[in-house]
């Protein structure tokens, strides 16, 4: 049984909720150098090896960053990770439903985790066990929300509740509040993620395709943009959102991600 270090939170307390973020890039130095002068972030090393690396933001956990290994031609991208109680249950859950378990259960030094992608095709990961940081400080600190685009928002929330055991009867769960044009997450009133409708796989437009968006809230959308172009970067979509200014970027290896100018 893995012990909990005082101060840090377990999956067990969190149940349903994104507790973490990942990137695999193909240049782990240069993924550094490009996050760090666009989003402010320092690096130390993590305890998975040389080919991974823990964000910080502040002084807080906010990210993993790790090295695809050079024989994988897959794309680059941020995953979200949600806390699970089981995770070969939560894992088994996701297979019934005609969704896909791609990578694990895997064991790690403090949990266990895997990697899915839902009936649409976007990628998710779940967790068990102890958290980087104390969650509270995390979802107060991190700069990082999500939004799930997918073909029907409340058919996904339906999916995702009976999986992650949203809107369940257990004390501590995720709420979830049905709206005219999305579902929305939320804990003791803080929202975690949205789901939209609308996404088409086939789209070209990567905006529209199915996944799970990262959002970064930033101080200055137009000059984390112009940050992000100088270092190699480029923009997709810039302009007024429902909830604030945002721009859609892409990094130098082609993932994308969203700043926004407020946290929600």
């Amino acid at each position: 049984m893995t012990q909990t270090a005082p101060g840090v939170t377990t999956s067990r307390e969190v149940f349903g909720a994104p507790c973490w973020i990942t990137l695999m890039a193909r240049d782990l130095p240069a993924a550094q150098a490009f996050y760090g002068a666009v989003l402010g972030w320092d690096f130390r090393r993590a305890r998975l090896g040389d080919d991974f690396s823990l964000a910080l933001y502040e002084g807080t956990p906010v990210a993993g960053i790790g090295a695809l290994a050079p024989a994988l031609r897959v794309p680059v991208a941020w995953t979200p990770y949600f806390a699970v109680t089981d995770v070969d249950r939560t894992a088994a859950r996701i297979r019934e439903r005609s969704a896909t378990v791609a990578v694990g259960p895997l064991r790690f030094p403090v949990g266990r985790g895997a990697l899915a992608a839902d009936r649409d095709g976007a990628v998710f990961g779940i967790w068990e066990g102890q958290l980087v940081s104390d969650w509270q400080a995390w979802r107060k600190n991190a700069p990082v929300w999500l939004r799930l685009r997918t073909r029907n928002a409340f058919d996904a929330a339906i999916f995702y509740g009976e999986v992650l055991e949203w809107a369940c009867d257990q004390p501590g769960c995720c709420d979830v509040d049905y709206r005219q044009d999305e579902v929305v997450l939320s804990q003791h009133g803080h929202v975690l993620a949205r789901l939209s409708s609308g996404a088409v796989d086939t789209a070209p437009d990567p905006l529209i395709q199915p996944r799970w968006h990262i959002h970064f809230p930033v101080r200055d959308v137009a000059a984390t943009t112009a940050a992000a172009v100088r270092h190699g970067g480029s923009v997709l979509r810039e302009g007024p959102a429902p909830y604030g200014t945002e721009a859609t970027l892409l990094d130098p290896d082609g993932a994308l991600f969203t700043v926004t100018s407020r946290p929600h």
